[in-house]
């Protein structure tokens, strides 16, 4: 089943098209990555789908729920965790999750057990009661999440949840991440600029850039539209400029780069011949201490359909 469906949005301010005519669907309960350089349009489409802004054609549908003609009911389907805090520094975390869940409509009993469940679940139980003010970056962050928990949404949408965390709340996120999409079914639409977040996390990623759809599927899709050939890797001893330029040059070859004591190939297996590469180092006095094919990352794909650095 479908929770999001986004249908043809196209989004222009003054003479700028931000959007042309973006489609996909998000299925309950799973993980989604929408990823794009800055300035690719995934703020603009993410107000659109909360409605925090119109778009100039199409449609979002939450949960069944038009966002436009019916957005209470699209909205109570959502937690929005903003790339900015939203948090109230002067007062407790346990003060926060009250304030915020009231505004939910949560109240009494029920009001309690969700703030002690989001407490819980973010690990904030051990400093509920200190200032926000005096807390880590990671520990606000993870109470910008659990505040969005609180009415336990249907679709949860993390924009740049892990910026500027420490290694054990970002691995505390992501816990949490994959506990309320396999526990809650809790469908999750993730946005980052660390590739290796989303490719660790989400099942199927939209990549967007200059307001259109770049690609859309699965990891191994996505990975097969850009790399039909084999990514080698030598880590040699006494590597040199005369070794990378004859590399360069041996049939099969299409592209080689340095990184550290590493020499990365991308090939044509077909045309390849690995001995030709052995004589190569041998000539040029350097030593391959080992040898191995490397399976290409999503950056690879990303760098390769863009021609962009992620953070551009």
């Amino acid at each position: 089943m479908s929770i999001v469906k986004v249908n043809n949005i196209s989004k222009r301010f003054k003479d700028k098209l931000v959007l042309d005519n973006i489609n996909f669907s998000v299925n309950e309960g799973e993980i989604f990555g929408l990823i794009g350089p800055n300035g690719a349009g995934k703020s603009t489409l993410i107000n659109i789908m909360t409605n925090l802004i119109l778009t100039n054609n199409g449609s979002v549908e939450i949960n069944g729920f038009d966002v436009v003609s019916n957005p209470v009911d699209a909205k109570s389907c959502i937690g929005l965790v903003p790339q900015e805090l939203a948090v109230i520094e002067h007062i407790t975390p346990y003060d926060n999750l009250e304030y915020f869940g009231a505004l939910y409509g949560l109240k009494g009993k029920l009001l309690k057990s969700r703030i002690n469940e989001a407490l819980e679940i973010s690990g904030l139980e051990d400093v509920k009661k200190k200032k926000v003010k005096k807390l880590s970056g990671g520990m606000k962050r993870r109470l910008n999440i659990a505040i969005a928990i609180l009415n336990h949404p249907k679709l949860l949408i993390l924009d740049e949840p892990t910026v500027g965390v420490d290694p054990q709340s970002r691995n505390h996120i992501f816990n949490f991440i994959k506990k309320i999409s396999i526990e809650q079914n809790t469908t999750v639409i993730y946005t980052s600029h660390y590739m290796e977040e989303v490719e660790h996390l989400c099942s199927r990623i939209f990549i967007i850039d200059e307001g259109k759809e770049i690609a859309f599927g699965d990891k191994d899709y996505l990975k097969s539209l850009v790399y039909t050939n084999t990514k080698l890797v030598f880590e040699i001893k006494n590597s040199s400029a005369e070794l990378v330029f004859s590399m360069k040059n041996l049939p099969g070859v299409l592209s080689v780069s340095e990184d550290s004591s590493c020499i990365i190939s991308l090939i044509i297996d077909k045309s390849f011949n690995l001995s030709d590469a052995l004589i190569s180092v041998e000539n040029n006095k350097a030593k391959i201490t080992k040898i191995f094919y490397e399976e290409p990352s999503l950056e690879d794909v990303f760098l390769n359909l863009t021609g962009k650095n992620l953070r551009d």
